[in-house]
């Protein structure tokens, strides 16, 4: 801590040593911050990589199936697959660190 400012007008003087028994070393909030953990974790390169296929995949198949373009008619089947693929890349973005 620092000490109080002289007031206007005063002759500042020596402040007077802080006691041993009080810190001095105060951190600058006293907001609580939790210790930097030892291991850090670390995805493998592949997770944001099949996180961005599964997802462009998955959009891929839908937009596909409504141009029918895609082999036989135009099916749920083709729609559900896309959106699991969808479903497949939201949980791979949940385990990227």
């Amino acid at each position: 801590m620092t000490p109080k400012a002289p007031k206007p007008g005063t002759v500042p003087t020596a402040a007077a040593p802080a006691p041993a028994t009080r810190r001095t070393t105060q951190a600058s909030s006293s907001r609580y911050t939790p210790p930097t953990p030892k291991s850090v974790k670390v995805s493998p390169p592949w997770v944001p990589v099949l996180m961005f296929a599964l997802l462009v995949v998955g959009a891929l198949m839908i937009v596909l199936n409504y141009l029918e373009l895609l082999p036989g008619a135009v099916t749920n089947w083709y729609l559900l697959g896309g959106l699991a693929l969808i479903l497949g890349g939201i949980f791979t973005a949940t385990q990227y660190r």
